[in-house]
């Protein structure tokens, strides 16, 4: 089994941005720990800063991983780019968000995402991950 991890804008900051809403574990750090927990399913993950390049992503392994794991950041709620790429891909997606969007700003209560995901888990911290994962299984 392949699962990718796809992080969004402002992820590469885990473990130094905003630790009261965030943590602060780094997400290498976080990925290790998964790829011993989980060594029989090969996990891969890839982070940027840029739309275009998240949905180059998915285009990629959107036919051929048996799961994805997608970690939008502020795109979530600004691309539908990112949403139609999810729409036009075959391997099922799961958005996670590391805080409880509804609990935030009422801009992040919208997905462009969700309409086409097998499912959202948000609000768990970095076990929102280990629980999409486990979706997988």
């Amino acid at each position: 089994m392949k699962i990718l991890i796809l992080n969004g804008p402002n992820l590469n900051l885990l473990g130094r941005r905003e630790p009261t809403i965030y943590g602060n574990l780094t997400f290498d750090e976080f990925f290790e720990s998964l790829k011993k927990k989980y060594a029989d399913i090969t996990l891969d993950y890839f982070q940027s800063n840029i739309e275009g390049e998240l949905i180059d992503k998915l285009h990629e392994v959107g036919f051929n991983y048996q799961g994805i794991i997608l970690n939008a950041g502020a795109y979530t709620h600004t691309s539908v780019a990112i949403g139609d790429a999810v729409k036009g891909i075959e391997t099922p997606v799961v958005e996670v968000h590391i805080s409880n969007v509804h609990a935030r700003e009422d801009f992040r209560h919208i997905s462009y995402i969700a309409p086409n995901a097998k499912g959202v888990i948000a609000g768990f911290g970095l076990q929102s991950y280990k629980l999409a994962l486990e979706s997988f299984l």
